[in-house]
């Protein structure tokens, strides 16, 4: 498992760091064994496994119960779970606490939280004080996406662009051992990758950040309806998946399976004992 000086020894070294989301056993098992630097069990989860309308829905609880799969099914892997909507907002009692809570239960290395408001990075602050790794977010913060207008690339003028600037120096100031930006121009990520000692992981923010992340449905294109264009689509895997389940329903219907082969078989001499049907 890397260690967060070994993530900042990386940068150091220019070597990239690979981080893929994951939100259950099987799919953390498979990340592990294909050796990613990283796994993210986002609150992207509420709208790819769980099927709602945006990541505001997304309670601790959920990210509980799926982080906790995760880390069962990737022991040996950095795992950084996302706090949800309003769990650190409300007030910084509530927000330790529920920090308390995922770290203590799902046996994660470190929590991602987003923006840099003067609560956020208290709490950044706070936590790195009391041992916990955390990691910002910066860009499209997919739970401020009703302020931010809706799903666009942020950092496009002037104002916006220092801000962020801004916003990552101060996350790194108050103890940040690393920053997502997500959908922010190339040359900006690049600037203030330059600018920082601890790594950034991009997702839709150009090649020049430190790693790059990416949610595992829409790589795999695993039952998702949409792909953002930043997204390199590695494989066909719904299309592979449907064609299976069309070929099984088939085959029952015209009860071409089960065949003897699937079959566990009687002794004859029972079987007439029985007064069984063949």
């Amino acid at each position: 498992m890397k260690s967060t000086i070994q993530l900042k020894e990386m940068k150091k070294n220019n070597e990239k760091i690979t981080m893929v989301t994951a939100y259950d056993f099987p799919s953390a098992k498979i990340v592990e064994e294909a050796e990613m630097d990283m796994i993210l069990v986002g609150d992207s989860l509420g709208m790819v496994v769980l099927g709602y309308s945006s990541t505001v829905e997304v309670t601790m609880e959920d990210m509980i119960h799926h982080a906790k799969a995760v880390t069962r099914g990737a022991p040996n892997t950095f795992v950084v779970v996302d706090m949800p909507f309003m769990s650190y907002h409300i007030s910084m009692e509530q927000a330790m606490v529920n920090a308390q809570r995922l770290m203590q239960k799902t046996n994660a290395q470190a929590l991602k939280l987003e923006g840099a408001s003067p609560d956020v990075l208290q709490l950044v602050k706070k936590l790195t004080d009391a041992g916990v790794p955390v990691i910002g977010h910066l860009g499209l913060t997919p739970q401020s996406v009703h302020v931010l207008g809706g799903y666009r690339v942020q950092g496009k003028d002037k104002a916006t662009a220092l801000k962020l600037i801004d916003d990552a120096k101060k996350l790194e100031q108050n103890g940040a051992i690393s920053i997502v930006f997500e959908c922010v121009p190339d040359r900006l990520a690049k600037h203030i990758t330059k600018s920082l000692s601890i790594p950034t992981i991009g997702i839709g923010a150009g090649k020049d950040c430190d790693g790059q992340v990416l949610v595992f449905h829409d790589l795999l294109q695993y039952g998702v309806s949409y792909t953002p264009s930043f997204v390199e689509k590695y494989a066909q895997t719904g299309d592979l998946i449907k064609e299976a389940l069309k070929t099984y329903n088939n085959e029952v219907r015209t009860q071409q399976f089960p065949t003897e082969s699937h079959t566990f078989l009687m002794e004859e001499s029972l079987a007439k004992e029985l007064q069984l049907e063949e």
